[in-house]
């Protein structure tokens, strides 16, 4: 298993939010003042504060990892912010209008328990968004998949399908159960955060495939900066 704890700080200094995933979750969220907000996983913060910032409205996260909530908590004191895991939803019913979680999925064990929960705790007309990435995602990631393609098959393990997620979501009882995909393209200069494994598919592959990419990225970073995109798909549902 995975010590997050120990990723929190690299976590905190090289993980940014994906400006089409933030973005979707403002306009297809539907997000107001009023709203109030619960991202599952919410890691150090980014897209909590994305939100606040954006609209000002109460925002609630929970993390496994003590230590992840902790550099949220240096990054903004208004966020509520609570250890606790997907499938354990301490928060009464009816209570949000949004819930959301970012990459997370993968790691949540009791899948259908955490969809049954985020139906629970959402108030009626509110919306769920899972945002994950799918099987071409995994195999078009790039710099990722391009520079480490070991990552592919030890992310495919660990990621459910799409077709998997949607039914699960249908069977909590969400309407309205669509997808759109987001995409970000940018160019790449500075490889630490790579060198550092802030990537979790970065820690189960072998040390020999790690510094065989890291060594390819070095030889094309020296040409110039890496042309890459980041893709996102994000799952939609709605309480009715």
């Amino acid at each position: 298993m995975l010590d997050y704890d120990r990723l929190a700080i690299e976590y905190a200094k090289h993980r940014k939010v994906h400006p089409g995933v933030l973005a979707d979750l403002l306009t297809t969220g539907g997000l107001t003042s009023q709203s109030r907000v619960l991202e599952v996983g919410c890691g150090t913060g980014n897209y909590l504060l994305g939100i606040q910032q954006a609209i000002g409205c109460p925002c609630y996260g929970i993390d496994p990892s003590q230590d992840m909530l902790g550099q949220a908590r240096t990054r903004s004191e208004k966020l509520v912010l609570k250890l606790g895991k997907g499938e354990q939803l301490d928060f009464e019913d009816a209570t949000f209008d949004l819930v959301f979680s970012v990459d997370v999925i993968h790691h949540v064990i009791g899948r259908q328990q955490y969809f049954d929960g985020a139906y629970r705790v959402l108030k009626k007309e509110g919306k769920f968004c899972n945002v994950t990435d799918s099987e071409w995602i995994i195999h078009h990631r790039r710099p990722l998949t391009a520079y480490f393609p070991e990552t592919a098959a030890v992310e495919l393990k660990r990621y459910s399908k799409i077709a998997d997620l949607e039914d699960m979501m249908k069977q909590a009882g969400f309407s309205e159960v669509g997808s759109r995909m987001v995409e970000f393209p940018y160019l790449l200069t500075d490889i630490q955060p790579y060198r550092d494994k802030v990537f979790s598919s970065l820690l189960l592959i072998s040390n020999e495939e790690f510094q065989r990419g890291i060594e390819k990225m070095k030889r094309d970073l020296a040409l110039g900066p890496i042309p890459c995109v980041s893709y996102y798909l994000l799952l939609w549902g709605k309480k009715i």
